[in-house]
């Protein structure tokens, strides 16, 4: 039976260092007529280069005209979202632009998505030169799906995630001052069915130009990896808008429902 199509969606910005290791991986696991959909954010180093060096009709790259955010993470959420409004397969794949996906990736994530909708993977840790630090990220931070356990510390991690495209009418456009993979999470374990996969499909590169709302147990864990400089104030704040939004989300469902109803 023929694969479902796959788009791999990427936000780029400035990635020179690591990113023609990441494509490489994922080219490797996709068919002829599957797509790796980029979108940047206004590189100023070689990215855009890279990518045209490839020269390959799988991957498609869409220059996204950036709006001014609060946040970093910001920036990348609204980034995403232009690749993920561009993909046309039937399966979407986050992957960030400094990872390396392992072989299987694809391979396990679709196995999981024949029972589920969406599909969290687990991953290993690594450093910059992709040495392993944690063998399990779902062990290191006791990965579990559930609102207010992802509210308090998400483990939502998109570059992780694969889910079936209809997922896109509910999640999109992304909120302001959200994190896109929290968003996604959130709103995908409350309207479809959410499965975690024990399997490490990629290496987690962790590195001191990451961008992540949160990460507080590498921290403790780990006092050689990037320190979270978030402080309590914007930990609360982002988390704030968050639930905003969700709330907002579920009442506009349930306004929809009614209507289709009358």
């Amino acid at each position: 039976m023929k694969r479902e199509l796959i788009s791999v969606c990427m936000a780029t910005y400035n990635g020179e260092k690591y990113l023609k290791e990441q494509i490489n991986s994922i080219l490797m696991q996709l068919n002829d007529d599957d797509e790796i959909v980029i979108s940047d954010d206004g590189s100023t180093d070689k990215t855009i280069s890279i990518i045209n060096e490839f020269n390959d009709a799988r991957i498609k790259l869409f220059h996204h005209k950036k709006k001014k955010q609060k946040t970093n993470f910001g920036y990348v959420a609204k980034n995403f979202e232009n690749a993920l409004s561009k993909a046309s397969g039937d399966i979407i794949y986050l992957a960030d632009q400094d990872d390396v996906w392992l072989p299987n990736k694809i391979e396990n994530q679709n196995l999981a998505l024949k029972k589920s909708d969406l599909v969290l993977s687990d991953c290993k840790i690594v450093d910059e030169s992709l040495n392993v630090i944690f063998s399990s990220k779902f062990e290191l931070e006791n990965i579990r799906i559930g609102f207010w356990k992802n509210i308090y510390k998400s483990g939502y991690l998109g570059c992780c995630m694969a889910f079936r495209k209809e997922i896109l009418k509910h999640i999109l456009p992304i909120p302001k001052n959200v994190p896109h993979d929290l968003w996604i999470g959130l709103i995908g374990g409350d309207k479809y069915k959410f499965a975690l996969l024990s399997v490490q499909t990629m290496l987690y590169r962790r590195h001191g130009n990451n961008v992540s709302a949160t990460n507080p147990v590498l921290v403790k864990k780990e006092q050689d990896l990037p320190k979270n400089k978030n402080t309590l104030f914007f930990k609360l704040w982002y988390r704030f808008y968050t639930i905003k939004a969700y709330i907002w989300s579920k009442f506009m469902g349930m306004k929809l429902e009614v209507v289709k109803s009358k």
